[in-house]
């Protein structure tokens, strides 16, 4: 389910790319966030490090939620959006509930994760791929945006050794 995105969500998703990129070539799965406030404005970014650091819960979405629950008022975190290059797993998805953060804009979905490393005879998650909303139902969700799919396929072809 897609809506209109504006210049700046693509901007911020692109940079998500840029990020899940960096993540891939230091060892970690290519996955990165973006934070920005209702003005569109970034807050802060992060990737996966979860090989690079040897914590598997190392995702850029945790670490955005909980910079964001420590900085950010809840009017503040209500009106911001996290950006990311893939559509958050559980556990990112309940850490973006509790958080509050409002809205998450994403380029592919879990469902297409899963399909694509079958699909490479990749090994499957460890967890679930449920849908954010099936974890945090209030939260505002945008995805998959079509326009950028293939780029984030890429990444996780290779991560995948495809």
């Amino acid at each position: 389910m897609t809506t209109d995105l504006t210049q700046t969500d693509m901007a911020h998703l692109r940079r998500c790319l840029e990020l899940a990129a960096e993540a891939l070539a230091d060892g970690d799965g290519p996955f990165g966030s973006v934070l920005a406030d209702s003005t569109g404005t970034p807050l802060q970014e992060g990737r996966n490090r979860e090989h690079s650091t040897g914590d598997p819960t190392a995702h850029p979405e945790i670490e955005l939620a909980r910079w964001a629950a420590i900085h950010l008022d809840p009017a503040t975190r209500a009106g911001a959006t996290v950006y990311t290059s893939g559509e958050h797993c559980p556990m990112c998805s309940a850490a973006h509930g509790w958080s509050g953060v409002g809205r998450i804009v994403y380029v592919a979905s879990s469902e297409q994760l899963t399909q694509w490393r079958a699909g490479w005879g990749a090994a499957e998650s460890p967890v679930r791929p449920l849908p954010i909303q099936e974890v945090a139902p209030a939260v505002d969700v945008v995805g998959p945006v079509p326009e950028l799919v293939d780029e984030i396929r890429k990444l996780h072809e290779a991560a995948a050794g495809a």
